[in-house]
């Protein structure tokens, strides 16, 4: 039996053209419906939001602010091969029941525009991970 929600939930995508299993989520009652909420308008104001980060401080608190909300976990790393550009990156929304496939791509595109407009960003990313330190 589909639960009963008191908050807005995104409207299901057309058979076929996702594998987001919305349905399973929605029969479990003990299921976190928190990656629901994103609506196709709320989808619409986060990538706005991210698109406006210019620091590094405020992409971690983004992605933060994602998770607690959303239970959503928003991962970027330098890739395996050489960072020539932000293409490199490994930038990606892990995959859970109820997040639709438009959101895993719209997500990530969105944090890519943003480092292309603010490349110290990419920088502070690859110092995170020991790529610049010396020593």
């Amino acid at each position: 039996m589909l639960q009963a929600l008191s908050f807005p939930i995104r409207k299901e995508c057309p058979p076929g053209a996702c594998t987001c299993n919305r349905e399973l989520l929605l029969a479990d009652p003990h299921a976190d419906l928190r990656v629901l909420r994103l609506t196709r308008e709320e989808e619409k104001r986060l990538i706005e939001r991210i698109e406006r980060v210019s620091s590094h401080a405020e992409l971690l608190h983004v992605c933060e602010r994602i998770q607690a909300q959303l239970g959503l976990v928003l991962k970027i790393a330098p890739g395996s091969n050489e960072v020539r550009t932000v293409r490199g990156l490994i930038i990606e929304l892990e995959d859970r029941p109820g997040l639709c496939r438009k959101i895993r791509q719209s997500v990530p595109a969105a944090v890519r525009r943003c480092m292309d407009r603010h490349p110290e960003i990419v920088y502070a990313i690859l110092d995170q991970h020991d790529l610049f330190r010396t020593g």
